[in-house]
């Protein structure tokens, strides 16, 4: 999260060669971090909670951002911020009246995650090297972004819908 604050900076000045560097730094110190907690058996509780926040902050954050410099379409934005915004919804509401606890995020959240990294990732990169395979990532990010962002809500719901009909804690 220390590096959102970089990135934003560095896209509202349009310096997109900065803003790609700190969201690579951003991306390879999370990897890091999941990689020696691990490694170290130094998981914890908070962690598995604020590591999923802290990686929609960032995304969500970039997604708005860069929708309001007319660098991905609204659509796509949009689709994002639904689904989170439902998802957190529901996951408090499920926290505050149910002992579930269980939000570990399917494959194709995972798989959503990725398309996300992937579509900013060639987004920032548009502005840099001006090639035809930098315009086909950003577009099979953005819409691999947008298929999995609709299949993981509905997996979601459909799992907590399986697990509160089942009664798991």
């Amino acid at each position: 999260m220390v590096f959102l604050p970089l990135i934003v900076l560095s896209l509202v000045g349009h310096n997109f060669k900065w803003a790609l560097a700190f969201f690579v730094l951003a991306g390879l110190s999370d990897f890091l971090d999941g990689l020696l907690a691990r490694t170290l058996h130094q998981q914890t509780t908070v962690g598995q909670y604020l590591d999923p926040v802290a990686d929609k902050l960032l995304l969500s954050t970039m997604f708005l951002v860069l929708a309001v410099l007319h660098h991905i379409p609204w659509k796509f934005t949009i689709v994002v911020f639904s689904r989170d915004i439902t998802i957190l919804g529901v996951s408090a509401v499920l926290y505050a009246t149910t002992a579930l606890r269980d939000f570990r995020p399917s494959i194709f959240g995972k798989a959503n995650t990725t398309t996300q990294v992937a579509a900013i990732f060639f987004v920032l990169l548009r502005p840099l090297y001006d090639a035809e395979w930098v315009e086909y990532g950003r577009m099979v990010g953005l819409w691999g972004t947008f298929i999995f962002t609709i299949l993981s809500g509905v997996h979601y719901v459909f799992l907590v819908g399986q697990r509160l009909r089942r009664g798991q804690q």
